[in-house]
């Protein structure tokens, strides 16, 4: 009997904590969000060392000449007669 009132107690008080604690957690959690949300937004997030360019400067990176690998043959190729 002892151990069916302690674990009604532990439920209950656990239950009404919840209740008591959701609207801070659920707080905390949308301002968190808002400042990332707000961070990407403003472009501050990511690589601080990264310059910022002029409105309007185009750049050009050039990507390296790759050199065309080679075909890998798998077999020989043989040519075939139907026999009737």
């Amino acid at each position: 009997m002892k151990t069916i009132l302690i674990i009604l107690l532990v439920f209950f008080g656990l239950k009404f904590l919840i209740r008591w604690a959701t609207p801070y957690l659920m707080k905390y959690i949308a301002k968190k969000a808002g400042q990332r949300f707000e961070q990407a937004f403003n472009g501050t997030q990511g690589n601080p060392n990264s310059k910022k360019e002029k409105e309007g400067k185009v750049t050009i990176d050039k990507v390296p000449n790759r050199k065309k690998s080679q075909k890998s043959t798998v077999g020989d190729y043989v040519d075939y007669e139907e026999v009737d």
